[in-house]
């Protein structure tokens, strides 16, 4: 177990800190298999509390070691609740590079970010071997994220926790087709208001798809607001900052535009 020694009124605490430290493995648990990361349906607090209870989950990879049987039997009549579990565990091998990323937890890191790094460098072996300068060279990826990311990487737990999972026969990869078309590369767009056919998600996906990136403020270097139905304040502030606004119709447009 990886450590750090701290001085505590005068005294030497022990914190672990890799990912497989016992003290956060719940806690570590619950984040892997979370809808955001690898969103394993089923396996929710209750149910890792009892695996862990009965030391079939000692690390994050002995997940991808369950059996039938073992959550089978922390049910009555646990057969069909067993097999739906396992069936969203199997599938959650095939999720994409950027869920892994998410799911390991690293500090400062989200699914923003983790997209970003997964279309970077491809493979988990890739991100692995990269350094802070050249994270740090990557849009919302400061100093700050890239220090943590190669501080994570640079943990025996956390290679091991990896080897484990790809011999498990998790996905590794980045599944994102290669894209040319970076029509909104260097634009930054904000979202407000309720659109009509579109998710927030959904548009920042197609944002990012296309080279661009998504704030959550108004300022000087915002080049579009998407405005919806019901847009507040940051319509407001994008009107008197005289940003480009536009609606979901016009956005569309920009979508469809060959």
């Amino acid at each position: 177990m990886e450590q750090k020694q701290l001085e505590k009124n005068g005294e030497a605490a022990i914190r672990c800190t890799g990912i497989e430290c016992p003290a956060k493995l719940f806690r570590n648990l619950v984040h892997f298999v979370s809808r955001e990361a690898m969103n394993i349906d089923g396996l929710g607090e209750n149910i890792i509390a009892q695996l862990q209870e009965k030391s079939l989950i000692e690390n994050i990879a002995d997940i991808y070691t369950l059996k039938l049987e073992d959550i089978a039997s922390l049910k009555k009549n646990g057969q069909k609740f067993a097999q739906n579990l396992i069936d969203s565990i199997n599938k959650s091998k095939e999720n994409d590079l950027y869920r892994l990323i998410t799911a390991l937890g690293i500090r400062h890191v989200g699914t923003k970010a983790s997209k970003l790094l997964a279309k970077k460098y491809k493979t988990i072996d890739n991100l692995i071997k990269a350094t802070s300068e050249d994270l740090s060279q990557i849009n919302d990826i400061g100093e700050i994220v890239a220090n943590s990311i190669v501080e994570f990487f640079s943990q025996e737990q956390t290679i091991d926790l990896i080897e484990k999972l790809k011999k498990a026969g998790v996905n590794v990869t980045s599944k994102e087709e290669e894209n040319s078309d970076n029509r909104f590369e260097g634009k930054t767009f904000v979202l407000t208001g309720t659109l009509e056919n579109y998710t927030r998600g959904e548009v920042a996906n197609l944002i990012e798809k296309y080279g661009g990136r998504t704030s959550s403020s108004v300022s000087k270097k915002t080049d579009y607001v998407l405005a919806g139905e019901e847009a507040g304040s940051k319509l407001t502030k994008a009107q008197a900052l005289g940003v480009t606004i536009i609606s979901e119709t016009e956005f569309q447009e920009m979508i469809d535009a060959k």
